[in-house]
């Protein structure tokens, strides 16, 4: 949206109403619920993975399994960051948010997804070493290294979401205050705008562009060479364990990258699916990443299996 008026500070507004999802007021109760199980089962999800993790011997000098673990902290906060709000749309409670607010959890949401992003991209790499480069694989990548290169990706994410936050709410906003939208994003915040919001627009183009293109040509580049190393292998068991470890990262890159591609590479667009597909990525894939990775990898339900058992890492120094 486009606006040129000119505003001072007594009229500038002091907080935003979240309008949230549509719904049939009659399934305000349910959707509630819904909600707020998704919100437990992914952070009792993401904390089972992270102390799996953090508990077995095997796992968490590994450094796929830094990454896992890094990947279900991210995981954690970035549903505080939307779900607890959302929550709140189905209540009778304010849907006020102040300004500060906005700006923070806009923040927050564009650090903790753009660090995400960066996390996927070294996943990729760590199995592209392990598949295709087996005997370097201790040197190239190591646990020290990891947590550096885990380390780099926050930085990089605090940085993409400052610039993000600094440009969209630079520009004045004087009214109206209703945000079309169940949290404080780029596209419905820059819609109620009292200036022109074509280089915020193509910014925000360029850079998410940019930045998600990028980590998915890196992603794709990855897999290609990991896809011909494992052809090269004779035997299909060895091919299948291969693909295997390959898969539920896949997985997850799939249903990160689809959502975002439809919601910030489509300038200008209002279409009435983008809430729909926003509560996918925001809310539901939290959810799905310690339930693909438990189920789908076999070293974490062994953990998963020694931990329950009561021969963990404290049990077998004993």
């Amino acid at each position: 949206m486009r606006r040129n008026k000119n505003t001072s500070l007594d009229t500038s507004v002091t907080n935003f109403i979240l309008l949230g999802l549509s719904h049939p007021p009659n399934l305000r109760t349910l959707l509630f619920l819904v909600f707020s199980i998704i919100y437990i089962l992914t952070q009792l999800g993401n904390l089972l993975i992270l102390l799996t993790v953090w508990a077995d011997s095997k796992l968490h000098a590994r450094p796929m399994y830094i990454l896992l673990g890094a990947l279900s902290f991210l995981d954690m906060w970035l549903s505080s960051v939307i779900v607890p709000r959302l929550i709140l749309n189905f209540t009778p409670a304010s849907k006020a948010i102040p300004f500060a607010g906005c700006v923070a959890q806009l923040y927050f949401f564009h650090f903790l997804g753009s660090t995400q992003c960066f996390l996927y991209t070294l996943m990729a790499y760590d199995r592209y070493l392990a598949i295709c480069q087996p005997l370097r694989y201790p040197l190239l990548m190591n646990g020290r290294l990891c947590t550096i290169l885990v380390s780099g990706t926050w930085v990089a994410g605090s940085i993409h979401g400052s610039i993000q936050a600094t440009l969209t709410f630079r520009l004045p906003y004087c009214g109206p205050n209703q945000v079309d939208y169940f949290f404080c994003d780029i596209p419905a915040v820059l819609r109620l705008a009292c200036a022109d919001t074509t280089v915020n627009e193509l910014v925000t183009f360029v850079d998410i562009g940019v930045v998600a293109a990028s980590c998915f040509m890196l992603i794709l580049l990855s897999y290609a060479n990991i896809v011909h190393a494992i052809l090269k292998i004779r035997t299909a068991d060895g091919r299948r364990r291969a693909f295997s470890t390959c898969g539920s990262h896949l997985t997850v890159v799939t249903v990160y990258y689809v959502p975002c591609i439809f919601i910030y590479l489509r300038a200008g667009s209002k279409s009435p699916l983008d809430g729909a597909v926003a509560v996918f990525y925001t809310v539901v894939t939290p959810l799905l990443n310690p339930l693909i990775y438990t189920l789908r990898n076999q070293e974490v339900k062994s953990a998963l299996k020694r931990i329950t058992a009561g021969r963990g890492t404290v049990n077998e120094n004993k």
